[in-house]
C-alpha cells in the first residue's frame, strides 16, 4: 500500500501514538483489500456505545493526543445522570459510558450520540468522500445523499476522522458500487412500516450486496428511507441500493447496474411483507413497555407520536419511551410535542438507544415497539413489532393482540 511521506511519519510516531494507533488500523484494513493508497475524508460517524468494546479503542487514541481532523459525529450512549435516576445501573457499566463519553470528548469528537447525523449534525453532500459507521447511516449517505462510503467499524469510523483519511477500496470505486440484485416491488407501501417490513424482507433475501428496487411509484419520504436502509441491515448487510428515479446516484436500471446483468431477482409482494410482519411477532398479550426511536425519531415522527397521544393517557404499569437525538427534542419541547406526550405519561430522551445497558430494568420484561432493529437487539424477554399507532394503541391498553 503506497503511503506519502506525511502518512509514513505519523505511522513512525513522529504525530504522536494515538494518531500512530488509528493509522496503523486503516493501513491493515487497506492491506486486507488491496487497497493502493489512503484517499482524504470530509467527515466521519464513529458508532460509538457506553460498553467495552468501543472503550479499549477510544481511550488509546485518547491517551496518546490524538485529535479528529474532520467532523466526526458520534452515535448514542446514554445520560449517566437521568438514567441513574430511574434504574439501578451496575456502576461498572456507568464507570465504562462515563469513560467512553469522556474519551470521545478528548478525541475533539462532536457529541451528538445519535445514530441519524445525517440529519442534522454532520451531513455529507452528495459526491463527498467520508467513513460512516452505523447500519441505518451507511446506506442513507450512499443511496439517498450520494456520497461515498464503506460499511465502517466505529473503530474504523474514529480512526479514518483522527487522520482524515480512508483506505481506497469497497464502495469508494465506482466499479463496486454497481447493483447486484433485481428486487421487483409488487407491494403496496402506504407508509413508514411497510418500508420497514421492505427493508428486512430484502435485507434477509438478499444478506450482503446491492439491491435495485423497481417498482416504487412515488417518492419515499425521509423517515421511509431511513426505515429501509436501518431495517435491510437488521437479517442483512446492506451497505448501499438503488431505487432508480427515486435516489441519486442513477436514473435508471441499466445505470444502477453499470450495464451488467442481475446476479439474482426477486419479488416482493403484499404477501412477503405480511409474512414478515409475523415472523417478527414472538409474543401477544399484556405489555411492559412500548420502546420507539430506534433509529432516532425525526422532528416529525416525534410531532406524530404527539398527534396519538394528544388528550390521551398512557395506562399505569406501562413505560413509554421516545428515543431521539438532543437536536430534534430540543424543537419538539419548543413546538410542545414533548409537553403532550409527556402529559400522557411518556418519555422522551436524547443521547440513547435499546442497545445500551440503562435498559438493564427490562431484561425481563416484554415490550412493544414500531422497528424490528429495536425487537433485534433484546434487551428485553420478548418484544412485538407494529405500527406505531398501534404502539399507541397498546400503551394506552396495557396489551396488544
Amino acid at each position: 500500500m503506497y503511503l506519502t511521506k506525511e502518512e509514513e511519519r505519523i505511522l513512525n510516531g513522529e504525530s504522536g501514538e494515538g494518531t500512530q494507533k488509528a493509522l496503523e488500523l486503516l493501513v491493515a484494513i487497506g492491506e486486507a483489500y488491496d487497497a493502493e493508497r489512503m484517499i482524504p475524508i470530509s467527515r466521519a460517524h464513529a458508532a460509538s456505545s457506553g460498553q467495552e468494546g468501543d472503550l479499549y479503542f477510544v481511550e488509546l487514541l485518547a491517551n496518546g493526543g490524538a485529535r479528529c481532523k474532520v467532523p466526526t459525529s458520534t452515535n448514542p450512549v446514554y445520560d449517566l445522570e437521568y438514567f441513574d435516576n430511574l434504574f439501578e445501573i451496575p456502576k461498572d457499566e456507568a464507570e465504562v459510558a462515563r469513560r467512553v463519553m469522556e474519551a470521545y470528548k478528548r478525541v475533539g469528537a462532536i457529541l451528538s450520540w445519535s445514530c441519524i447525523p445525517y440529519m442534522a449534525e454532520n451531513i455529507p453532500l452528495y459526491g463527498e468522500t467520508v467513513a460512516f459507521s452505523e447500519s441505518s447511516a451507511t446506506p442513507y449517505v450512499n443511496s439517498v445523499i450520494g456520497a461515498r462510503t464503506n460499511r465502517e467499524a466505529a473503530q474504523s469510523a474514529l480512526a479514518a476522522g483522527v487522520i482524515g483519511k480512508t483506505p481506497e477500496y469497497g464502495l469508494h470505486i465506482k466499479e463496486n458500487r454497481k447493483g447486484t440484485s433485481l428486487v421487483k416491488v409488487e407491494a403496496t407501501l402506504k407508509d413508514e412500516f411497510d418500508y420497514t417490513l421492505l427493508g428486512y424482507y430484502v435485507g434477509k433475501q438478499i444478506g450482503y450486496g446491492i439491491p435495485v428496487l423497481t417498482g416504487i411509484t412515488k417518492q419515499p419520504n425521509t423517515e421511509e428511507l431511513i426505515n429501509f436502509c436501518a431495517m435491510s441491515n437488521v437479517p442483512g448487510a446492506i451497505s448501499m441500493f438503488y431505487m432508480p428515479g427515486f435516489t441519486v446516484e442513477a436514473s435508471t436500471v441499466e445505470e444502477a447496474f453499470q450495464g451488467d446483468a442481475p446476479e439474482d431477482k426477486i419479488a416482493v409482494t403484499d404477501y412477503e411483507l405480511k409474512q414478515s410482519y409475523e415472523e417478527l411477532q414472538t409474543t401477544s398479550g399484556k405489555i411492559d413497555f412500548v420502546m420507539l426511536g430506534c433509529p432516532h425519531y425525526t422532528l416529525k415522527q416525534v410531532e406524530e407520536v404527539a398527534r396519538l397521544l394528544n388528550g390521551k393517557k398512557i395506562r399505569d404499569g406501562v413505560s413509554f419511551w421516545v428515543c431521539t437525538s438532543a437536536t430534534a427534542k430540543m424543537l419538539a419541547e419548543r413546538i410542545g410535542y414533548v409537553d403532550v406526550i409527556e402529559k400522557a405519561g411518556g418519555h422522551v430522551v436524547v443521547d440513547t438507544c435499546i442497545d445500551e445497558p440503562c435498559w438493564i430494568a427490562y431484561k425481563n420484561k416484554v415490550g412493544m415497539t414500531d422497528s424490528p432493529k429495536c425487537a433485534y437487539y433484546r434487551r428485553f424477554k420478548e418484544a412485538m413489532v407494529a405500527r406505531l399507532q398501534d404502539c399507541v394503541e397498546a400503551a394506552i391498553k396495557g396489551k396488544w393482540g
